[in-house]
């Protein structure tokens, strides 16, 4: 299956589609800090789906496009902030009743140098750096905590240990 193409068939029941990237952006916690990492969480704008939830950095598959180049996409609009390494991490089914669709969500972890202020795009009105316990409070989305789980246990020691050379994207 291509990316961004649809599997199966409405006649004989939803599609399924990997249409979707979600990225956990990591920053360094300060020296000192208990936890390795911080955590981008972003608040949903006012005038747009989930009006005030907070959320990772996620976003549509463009046609033509690779999972790895929307997730570098998505991170530059809607934070600015340029990442320094990309990891893939997992993948996340979840189903749109509106569009009678299980959609699959590709997720990596982008680590960016320090947790700097972020740019905006539209769609959110608030940002924060968080520990990954206060992440884990304040993400909406159940499926946005496991994914943070997992790069949380990969990247435990700062890179992915002994799967670096397969979860990197280069």
């Amino acid at each position: 299956m291509a990316f961004g193409i649809p599997m199966g068939s409405t006649e004989e029941g939803p599609r399924v589609e990997a249409r979707v990237v979600d990225v956990v952006v990591l920053a360094p916690a300060p020296s000192g800090h208990p936890d390795r990492w911080q955590v981008l969480a972003m608040r949903r704008a006012a005038g747009t789906r989930c009006t005030g939830a907070w959320e990772i950095v996620h976003g549509r598959i463009e046609r033509g496009e690779r999972p790895p180049a929307a997730a570098r996409r998505e991170v530059q609009e809607e934070t600015g902030l340029p990442i320094e390494r990309l990891y893939t991490i997992t993948v996340n089914p979840f189903y749109l009743q509106a569009m009678d669709s299980i959609q699959l969500a590709v997720v990596f972890a982008a680590v960016v140098g320090a947790a700097g202020p972020v740019v905006l795009g539209p769609e959110h009105d608030a940002w924060e750096w968080l520990t990954p316990a206060q992440a884990m409070e304040r993400l909406a989305w159940p499926r946005e905590h496991q994914a943070l789980q997992y790069v949380l246990h990969l990247l435990r020691t700062g890179d992915a240990g002994p799967v670096e050379d397969v979860l990197r994207v280069p």
